[in-house]
């Protein structure tokens, strides 16, 4: 998977959201419970996880992702990026002031390990 280049050394803080919900309205922020913050180090890994994540094609579900991340650079202020992750269809949708289009929408592979490892961090950050 391919995130905006800029995220990596731009981002300060990432926060984990459990999603209850898909927007209301497009380019809102997916309705959730933020249940995790990673700083330094740990959003750093975070991300290169991310970045490893193999593609894969289209699979048919409708597009209902379970969990979320933020990445926020010092300011705090707005979201340079959020990335929706459905580990049913495969499907990751991304959205926000760091993303190009041609990002906006990719495909992961959730079988290999760097897919199943972030799905592992989403849980374990939700308990």
């Amino acid at each position: 998977m391919q995130l905006p280049t800029e995220t990596f050394t731009a981002t300060a803080l990432i926060e984990v959201v459990r999603i209850s919900a898909l927007p209301a309205t497009r380019n809102a922020p997916y309705p959730g419970t933020a249940v995790a913050h990673w700083a330094g180090s740990e959003a750093a890994a975070a991300l290169a996880l991310i970045d490893s994540l193999s593609g894969s094609e289209q699979q048919r579900c409708g597009f209902s992702p379970g969990w979320s991340i933020r990445a926020y650079e010092d300011s705090l202020d707005l979201a340079l990026f959020e990335a929706a992750f459905c580990f049913t269809c495969h499907e990751a949708r991304m959205q926000g002031t760091a993303v190009p289009p041609a990002l906006a929408k990719q495909f992961f592979d959730p079988g290999t390990l760097p897919a199943r490892t972030l799905l592992s961090l989403f849980r374990k950050a939700a308990l």
